[in-house]
């Protein structure tokens, strides 16, 4: 199964959870009515791999370290890639000084140089320089670069193992910005809109943080099975008080 599903699973399980605890704290509880119980999770966050197989060179960042976007986290070893890019470095010089030695003597009219032969050696010579692109796209691709700034929260392999292609190799996570996500009754949740500011309660393991949040996203559909709709809100998370993941609850006026 994919991590997207699993994530998905996940949430699914959780949310039934939340479901349970806020019909036992309505029952007790008739402010509890006003909440809307469910669960936090980072925007960004992915799990990088390698559009290749090959082996583990380096691990350019260790578990827990803040990348930067743009920087390489972990590196495929890349020996024959730089060599190739070498090669084709080489070429390309050579496959110039041949056209530019020509040009020149083809203006002059130094020698009998035909249209033809002029022809061939600029198309050598873009060949070569396309061959040295796809080189050192093929080397780039050596390398897992981090999408955008976050912490590397999974290094799934050791220098030395080999990987598939689209296996996993890192889990990279930006947790300054979450989601919290509920699946609120249909009656309850009609009157939220996308963009209005709602009052979230998150749980940050010692006690229960208030956080202000928006609206991000309002189900235009209500589950028939269970006459729910999901909802999600955007709130920060700068400081790293929370830990997504945790369970929270939404405010329903």
């Amino acid at each position: 199964m994919t991590s997207k599903f699993n994530k998905w699973m996940k949430s699914l399980v959780a949310a039934a959870a939340f479901a349970c605890v806020a019909a036992t704290a309505q029952d007790s509880d008739p402010d509890a009515a006003k909440w809307a119980y469910g669960i936090t999770e980072p925007i960004n966050d992915v799990t990088l791999s390698a559009p290749l197989a090959g082996v583990i060179g380096a691990r350019l960042a260790k578990e827990g370290e803040i990348v930067k976007q743009g920087s390489p986290v972990v590196e495929l070893d890349k020996r024959l890639e730089e060599l190739e890019v070498e090669r084709r470095k080489l070429v390309l010089d050579q496959r110039k000084t041949d056209l530019d030695s020509t040009m020149s003597l083809f203006e002059k009219k130094a020698i009998s140089i035909s249209r033809e032969e002029m022809d061939k050696r600029k198309a050598d010579f873009n060949i070569a320089q396309v061959e040295f692109e796809l080189a050192k796209e093929q080397l780039r691709k050596r390398q897992i670069i981090a999408p955008f700034e976050g912490a590397v929260t999974d290094l799934f392999l050791e220098v030395g193992e080999s990987c598939q292609s689209q296996q996993a190799l890192v889990r990279l996570v930006d947790t300054r910005r979450c989601y919290f996500i509920a699946n609120v009754e249909a009656k309850a949740g009609h009157g939220l809109k996308v963009n209005q500011q709602v009052q979230l309660e998150i749980d940050s393991g010692a006690t229960t943080v208030p956080v202000k949040g928006s609206v991000y996203f309002v189900s235009p559909v209500v589950d028939p099975a269970s006459g729910l709709m999901k909802v999600k809100v955007i709130f920060e998370n700068a400081d790293g008080k929370i830990r997504p993941g945790v369970a929270g609850r939404l405010k329903l006026d």
